[in-house]
């Protein structure tokens, strides 16, 4: 590993993924943690328990489409609803540098209130420090959220059943997120209309799930974008991605500002995008229960598994060419979550 840790390691792609299995997984090693799912599913009496925690550190704290509240409460319920779990309780816990405007934080405890209640879940508890001005910038939130999965759901975040033939769905256009952020630091003198695709995932899944059994695998697309979770599906399953750009939905003022920056929307990070592994049967029929919700009106089928070039992403480019899409070595756009 680095002997020391960079923004890089902090942006969903290698660096972040060599940390984890060196550092964490390595001292925090057990049965729930060695999976690396974007939650823990423990077990309880009539139903296994998930449980997920995050930090936010976005900057800046408001964006078009959110804030760091609504980011916090949406990241967690989505990281509960990809693993086939019905999110029920929150907690939020806030690092406050000294000096920050109370009325900045209020908005964004009404914020989080909001998401929470349109989520259909509690914030149950919580914590709040204050440090000195200039130990922290401005404001961190850290929430964990607790929910639980039927039986018939338990190994939908492990993806055990990934087969060849199955296919890749995404609900939606990619790199919005990412974009918007970039757009609000000011840091380019840029004019657009991107806003942020912050949204809460539980009720476009649990229609999914309850309209089919071919789920055989989700997971959010945040940091490091499609293009990582491709790469971890290859992974998990031992077998390869063939993907289509054409498939990829992009807006395109998205597509034309990362072109501008010299940015892959494959790498950019969302915040109301989750990429399902469903079987051949029932592709179909998912891709339209997902075009019946608005948070999927634009969902498209980007992928096959592949017994073929096992371990990577193979894509059909725009141009006609074929590329591999590696996993994200560098740092595309830091502090986006």
């Amino acid at each position: 590993m680095e002997k020391k840790i960079t923004l890089a390691h902090g942006n969903g792609g290698l660096l972040m993924q060599e940390l984890i299995s060196r550092l964490f997984v390595r001292y925090f090693g057990n049965k729930f943690l060695s999976g690396q799912g974007d939650s823990a599913i423990l077990p309880a009496t009539d139903k296994s328990l998930a449980f997920t925690t995050d930090s936010f550190v976005v900057d800046p704290l408001f964006f078009p489409g959110g804030d760091i509240g609504k980011l916090a409460v949406c990241g967690t319920v989505n990281d509960l609803a990809v693993a086939g779990a019905v999110p029920f309780y929150l907690s939020a816990s806030f690092i406050i540098e000294e000096g920050f405007p109370v009325r900045d934080l209020e908005r964004i405890v009404r914020s989080m209130a909001k998401e929470a209640e349109r989520a259909g879940v509690m914030i149950v508890t919580g914590d709040t420090k204050v440090v000195n001005r200039g130990k922290a910038d401005k404001l961190f939130i850290t929430t964990t959220g607790i929910g639980k999965v039927k039986k018939e759901h338990r190994t939908i975040s492990a993806g055990a059943g990934i087969k060849t033939g199955d296919r890749l769905i995404i609900n939606g256009p990619v790199g919005n997120h990412g974009m918007a952020v970039m757009i609000a630091r000011e840091t380019f003198n840029f004019r657009s209309e991107i806003r942020s695709d912050c949204a809460s995932l539980y009720n476009l899944i649990s229609k999914v799930l309850s309209g089919s059994a071919g789920i055989r695998f989700m997971r959010d697309a945040t940091r490091g974008g499609v293009a990582t979770i491709m790469n971890e599906i290859c992974t998990i399953s031992g077998l390869g991605i063939d993907a289509d750009e054409n498939a990829v939905p992009v807006d395109r003022n998205v597509r034309s500002i990362c072109e501008i920056l010299g940015m892959d929307p494959l790498y950019v990070a969302n915040e109301g995008k989750v990429v399902m592994v469903v079987s051949e049967k029932e592709a179909g029929k998912i891709l339209g229960i997902m075009k019946r919700h608005p948070l999927g009106r634009r969902a498209a089928i980007i992928g096959t598994v592949t017994p073929d070039h096992k371990g990577k992403v193979v894509m059909d480019t725009l141009a006609g060419g074929k590329r591999i899409v590696d996993v994200l070595t560098g740092d595309q756009l830091p502090r986006i979550c």
